[in-house]
């Protein structure tokens, strides 16, 4: 498959959008945004968040076939040259017709070089315990569980109530 991996242009934002419905449907049973507000999100949101990355994998017909999203970031932890910048991987995703065809392959290949580039010692991302695919995949390019870490989470109700004071003792 001929795959081209570029930062995502205007020409690709409907293409983009397209794929953004099918993101958001994979996570939300039923969906919960209408694909109008899912363009206003990447045209008034996503694409004016300073320090956001979105390179886009595009198939020889000119649509998007997958995305990742990135995020440079130094560490609080270890100011040593080789580990003091890190990227975050907030988003891989490639459209489900595409997936085993290659495109993630590409779009990791395309962020391991962006965080070199901009002076990473390491990239890191979360995958769903439940995603059995995903882990395979990220083994297979070298990518390594961390055992010792464990992702948090405060949802809207939780967010507020301690944004309040509320349930601190």
């Amino acid at each position: 498959m001929n795959i081209a991996v570029k930062p995502v242009s205007p020409d690709l934002h409907e293409s983009f959008v397209t794929l953004l419905i099918e993101l958001h449907a994979f996570y939300n049973q039923p969906p919960t945004a209408s694909p109008d507000e899912i363009r206003a999100h990447l045209l008034e949101n996503l694409l004016q968040q300073p320090g956001l990355c979105l390179p886009v994998a595009v198939g020889k017909d000119h649509q998007v076939l997958g995305f990742a999203a990135l995020v440079l970031m130094h560490s609080l932890v270890d100011a040593s040259p080789a580990y003091r910048r890190q990227c975050l991987l907030k988003e891989l995703y490639v459209r489900s017709s595409c997936r085993g065809a290659g495109v993630g392959k590409r779009l990791m290949q395309w962020s391991a070089d962006y965080a070199v580039r901009a002076g990473c010692g390491r990239m890191d991302w979360n995958v769903r315990a439940t995603n059995l695919r995903g882990i395979t995949f990220y083994n297979s390019l070298g990518g390594h569980l961390v055992e010792d870490r464990l992702s948090f989470r405060l949802s809207s109700q939780a967010l507020e109530q301690l944004a309040k004071g509320q349930g601190l003792t």
